[in-house]
């Protein structure tokens, strides 16, 4: 389940055909795709954007990838991805996801991804002050 002390951001979709296999159920690797929405999007809720990130030089490299499949999904589903940050360090974070049901609440997968800051080039660099900022600043409701 979703942290209650910190900001989750809510991306809501229908599953799309080509996210399936011949038994219209979606192929696992589809949702490592959602995980990216689900972050993209908590990063507009929270006043970023990752394309203006890229464009200060900036990229975050996905380090580790973790995925519990608890239940199908299949085609035309309406799902909830959330989203959060469970660790920030000074360079890199973790991510946390919950896909559900959108109608109905059932939790179908959950996840975390790792992720580290780098330049063009690969190098290592710190997050940005203003991710940072964005990432911490209070809870609304």
């Amino acid at each position: 389940m979703p942290p209650t002390d910190r900001f989750v951001s809510e991306t809501r979709f229908y599953v799309r055909y080509a996210e399936t296999d011949a038994m219209r159920i979606v192929h696992h690797a589809s949702y490592i795709v959602y995980f990216e929405e689900g972050r993209s999007d908590y990063m507009r809720q929270r006043g970023q954007n990752y394309a203006q990130f890229e464009h200060e030089g900036l990229f975050l490299a996905v380090v580790e990838v973790n995925a519990r499949y608890i239940k199908p999904v299949v085609y035309g589903q309406q799902l909830l991805i959330r989203a959060w940050i469970e660790e920030m360090g000074s360079r890199g974070l973790t991510w946390g996801y919950d896909i559900s049901d959108a109608q109905t609440g059932v939790q179908h997968v959950t996840g975390q991804t790792k992720h580290i800051c780098i330049t063009a080039d690969g190098r290592v660099a710190r997050l940005p002050d203003h991710w940072r900022a964005a990432v911490h600043a209070p809870k609304t409701e």
